[in-house]
């Protein structure tokens, strides 16, 4: 899974481009204190260390730092879509064992 870091510098605003994340993008506070800006420009939530939140689909547009200090944020987004396959052999169904003693 691809990760990657941002660092957000005391007072600075980084804007959330929907297009940019995948679907299950998601990230976590690992330093400092990040406050989410809504789709609506209303200030979100202020999460501090630990704290994991989705990038895209939530509203998020923006990530601000209401701190001094530079808050890192950790994304993780999936390495590549999987795609459901049926297989064309026989599947041998294993005896139910339920009634043994």
């Amino acid at each position: 899974m691809p990760v990657r870091t941002l660092a957000v510098r005391g007072g600075a605003r980084i804007a959330v481009i929907a297009a940019e994340w995948y679907d299950d993008a998601f990230g976590v506070v690992t330093r400092g204190r990040v406050q989410l800006e809504l789709r609506d420009g209303e200030p979100g939530p202020v999460l501090g260390r630990g704290a994991g939140f989705w990038l895209r689909g939530t509203g998020v547009r923006a990530l601000r730092n209401p701190g001094r200090r530079t808050a890192r944020v950790r994304i993780v987004t999936p390495r590549a879509r999987t795609v459901a396959c049926q297989s064309t052999h026989p599947v041998r169904q294993l005896p139910d064992d339920r009634g043994a003693t």
